[in-house]
């Protein structure tokens, strides 16, 4: 609790410490409370505790029964043979191997029980952090905490969210290690002490000229692929003109080359 509150207290200083001009509203919820009077939650809750007591006795009863087998082959080994003695120490294994794993089924980590008791008081919290929301909202609150639960804090206004402003930190560090010329550092120092908006600023700028660039990109390409069409008519209708002309000049010759056959065999 107290080391909760500790973190509650260092959170605060440091969002006063940002925000020093502005009053920051804070409350808190009790969990336990709430959950106290629900009386869907408590009744859900009495049938786990019932269930929960017959998963103990069951586990008791295994256990008891390999506790009585072990005393009855303690009481029984004088008369045993040796192979009914490992028979009997076989089985009892068994079963208490089964009662462990009852046990672990039931009450381990991600067991029955934990599962059980999260479902249990998942709807309830569902409905505690909604109306957390509404009233945060309507009432303007900065920062709404539960006091009894390790969930700590349950809203937070997004204007403190600085998710954005560390992840920057973080790579103008990894950028800042890989720059060596003194105009590098001096150009990542500037832009060190920008804001978040005039960051955004340049972004926009940026996505602007890019979106430009890449629009004269594309009608380049397009004018240059309107060239290439023209210059692919041109150059089909250039051949055909070339054929057509190369056929009736083939069709002359082939045409006098008869005249002149038909001559030659008139003579003969």
């Amino acid at each position: 609790m107290k080391r909760k509150l500790f973190s509650i207290l260092s959170i605060f200083i440091c969002v006063m410490g940002v925000t020093a001009q502005k009053t920051i509203r804070l409350g808190y919820i009790d969990m336990e409370y709430i959950l106290e009077n629900v009386p869907e939650y408590q009744e859900a809750k009495q049938q786990l505790e019932n269930r929960v007591q017959e998963w103990k006795n069951e586990a008791e009863t295994k256990m008891r029964a390999v506790q009585e087998m072990k005393d009855k082959l303690a009481n029984e080994r004088p008369l045993l043979t040796k192979e009914l003695i490992e028979e009997r120490e076989d089985e009892i294994k068994y079963l208490e191997r089964q009662a462990l794993d009852f046990q672990q089924k039931k009450f381990g980590p991600g067991g029955d029980y934990l599962m059980q008791k999260k479902q249990l008081v998942r709807p309830v919290q569902d409905q505690v952090f909604t109306a957390v929301q509404e009233i945060a909202k309507n009432r303007n609150f900065d920062f709404i905490f539960d006091r009894t639960s390790d969930i700590g804090m349950v809203y937070a206004d997004q204007q403190y969210d600085v998710s954005d402003l560390v992840l920057r930190t973080i790579k103008r560090t990894a950028n800042r290690e890989q720059l060596e010329g003194k105009k590098e550092i001096s150009e990542m120092e500037r832009a060190e002490e920008r804001t978040p908006e005039q960051d955004k600023a340049i972004d926009e700028r940026e996505q602007l000229v890019e979106q430009r660039k890449n629009e004269r990109e594309a009608l380049l390409e397009q004018r240059r692929k309107e060239r290439d069409s023209i210059k692919e008519a041109r150059q089909k209708e250039f051949e055909e003109r070339r054929a057509k002309i190369l056929a009736e000049r083939q069709k002359r010759i082939d045409s006098i080359q008869n005249i002149r056959e038909k001559k030659k065999d008139t003579i003969n």
